[in-house]
């Protein structure tokens, strides 16, 4: 690795998120009340935002306020509605298919904000990495749903808009802080669709309470940290294959938990996602080679 390469040590814990992530589908199914998503996203991002603020005690300048509500819009509003709606539309598979196009997103979004390169290699990666995701969610009687197709391109867009503009946009603020105004903003402008949208909350199990403290502590607090501060650290080009990683994580927990069985597909396509996350880093460690000059 050159000088200007991160550890792998960033890179192992930003892939923590996505791994983390991995988990919510069968927290939100197995644990979670249903008929209320927007809710669900509201008490993942507004009550960890507040516990970090209170915590770290740091608000943002008031300068930062409107770049704050855009993010927030961004990471969570926008994506987390679309995401919902793209769960409700379309089968599961399709839809996490769909989401698998956000690498190559930001590497389009990296190059028009960030002047960074597009790196063929890094452009393989996430080609690879869709096929991937495809061969181990997608099953062959999956349809589509014109609405459900927007939405989650919508939702993939959102995110890797929003995962660009975090580092476009990074105050002088540790990575924790960041976070914390981040969900705080998200969770604002989720609590008016929350109201809105969804029907109130049947009384709570303890069940459903540990349900919500994962997403809320684990999911979002930690998860959202190690998500941001890899944006700063390692860059939004390596932060976006590690996405790639949530799918095995959700089928490897299906294995593991609900015990289901893992077809020779599946398997082709994690196999796949795992050596599209490696491509994925490699391609960034490319350095351009110099044009030649003639003597």
């Amino acid at each position: 690795m050159s000088r200007t390469d991160p550890k792998r040590s960033d890179i192992a814990l930003t892939a923590l998120a996505p791994t983390i992530w991995g988990a919510t589908y069968l927290v939100t199914t197995r644990l979670l009340p249903e008929g209320v998503p927007i809710t669900v996203a509201l008490l993942r991002a507004l009550p960890a935002g507040l516990l970090l603020l209170l915590f770290l005690r740091r608000l943002p300048p008031l300068h930062f306020v409107p770049k704050l509500l855009v993010l927030g819009a961004l990471n969570f509003t926008l994506f987390f509605t679309c995401l919902f709606i793209a769960a409700y539309r379309l089968p599961g598979g399709v839809a996490a298919t769909l989401g698998a196009t956000q690498p190559l997103i930001v590497l389009i979004l990296a190059r028009i904000a960030l002047q960074n390169p597009i790196r063929p290699l890094a452009v393989v990666a996430g080609l690879a990495g869709i096929l991937g995701v495809a061969c181990l969610v997608l099953s062959p009687e999956a349809q589509l749903d014109a609405t459900g197709v927007i939405a989650a391109l919508i939702g993939a867009l959102s995110m890797a808009t929003g995962t660009v503009m975090s580092r476009k946009w990074a105050p002088d603020a540790p990575a924790l802080v960041f976070t914390s105004w981040q969900l705080i903003a998200g969770g604002v402008l989720l609590l008016p669709l929350a109201l809105t949208i969804d029907p109130p909350l049947p009384p709570l199990t303890l069940a459903n309470v540990s349900g919500f403290l994962f997403l809320g502590l684990i999911g979002g607090a930690l998860a959202y940290f190690l998500f941001f501060r890899g944006i700063a650290t390692i860059g939004p080009e390596r932060v976006a294959p590690l996405g790639f990683l949530s799918p095995v994580t959700a089928v490897l927990l299906g294995v593991f938990i609900a015990h289901e069985t893992l077809s020779p597909l599946q398997m082709l396509g994690m196999a796949l996602v795992l050596g599209s996350v490696w491509l994925g880093q490699y391609a960034q460690t490319r350095t351009a080679r110099p044009r030649f000059k003639p003597a």
